[in-house]
C-alpha cells in the first residue's frame, strides 16, 4: 500500500508530498499523522505541498482534519509551498483551511513552526 513518509525532526514532523494526492492516499496520511503525532508527542507539523498541481475538496478537508488533530494533540500545522493556482482554486471552491497556518516554502515554515512553539 502507498504512503507518504514522514520525518520525525527534533519536536516536528516532517511531510513532503512528492505524487499525485488521491483520496486513499490523503486518508492514510490523515491516520499516519495521527499516529506518528500520539507515538512521537511532536509540537508541530509541516507539511509540504510544493509538488502538488491539483489541491480537490477532499484533498483540502483532510489538510483541515489534519491540522484539527493536531490541535488535539497539542501540535501546530503550517502548510508551505501552496502555488498560486492551487490557491486560487481553493479559494474559487470557498475552501478555508482554518487552523492551518501557511508559509512560502518550508525554511519558512519552519521558523513559523519553531516561533509558534517556543511562545
Amino acid at each position: 500500500m502507498e504512503r507518504i513518509p514522514i520525518l520525525h525532526v527534533g519536536t516536528l514532523l516532517l511531510v513532503t508530498i512528492q505524487v499525485d494526492m488521491h483520496d486513499r492516499l490523503a486518508t492514510n496520511l490523515q491516520e499516519d499523522l495521527t499516529h506518528r503525532l500520539s507515538e512521537t508527542h511532536a509540537k508541530g507539523v509541516l507539511i509540504d505541498i510544493s509538488a502538488l498541481d491539483i489541491v480537490d475538496s477532499y484533498i483540502a478537508r483532510i489538510v483541515g482534519n489534519i491540522a484539527q488533530i493536531s490541535r488535539i494533540l497539542d501540535a501546530h500545522t503550517v502548510l508551505v509551498g501552496m502555488r498560486p493556482p492551487v490557491a486560487m482554486t481553493l479559494v474559487e471552491m470557498g475552501v478555508t483551511l482554518e487552523g492551518v497556518s501557511t508559509a512560502l516554502n518550508i525554511d519558512k515554515g519552519m521558523l513559523l513552526l519553531n516561533k509558534i512553539i517556543n511562545k
